[in-house]
């Protein structure tokens, strides 16, 4: 588990988010996740083996199975505990019956993962 560094406020429309830079992307093999946190909260972050970046909540909601542990492929995830099945673009369960929250995720010029959150 890695902690970020917050980068940049929320402005006056958007002050309760900011955006925490995580470190290089190198760092997540394509195909894989990590855990990262930020002032007590877990976030997951997944890339796809084709490049894709996305970010959600740690755990799954059924049964608290570590989201980063889970396979993912294309825009699906899938929990290692359970077999449940999330889009990674909207949190919407595919297979179960709940979703996940997600966070908007990018890359910077310099090749670091940027993560918008609630601004604790």
């Amino acid at each position: 588990m890695t902690t970020i560094e917050v980068v940049q406020a929320g402005t006056e429309t958007d002050a309760m988010k900011v955006e925490v830079i995580l470190g290089p992307v190198d760092m997540i093999p394509r195909g894989e996740g990590r855990n990262f946190e930020h002032r007590g909260m877990l976030i997951a972050v997944l890339r796809s083996r084709s490049g894709g970046l996305f970010a959600v909540q740690a755990t799954c909601p059924h049964r608290g199975g570590p989201l980063a542990d889970g396979l993912v492929g294309g825009t699906i995830l899938i929990c290692p505990l359970h077999n449940w099945k999330f889009d990674l673009t909207t949190g919407a369960v595919l297979y179960g019956d709940c979703s996940i929250t997600t966070y908007p995720a990018r890359l910077d010029d310099n090749g670091h993962i940027r993560v918008t959150i609630d601004s604790p």
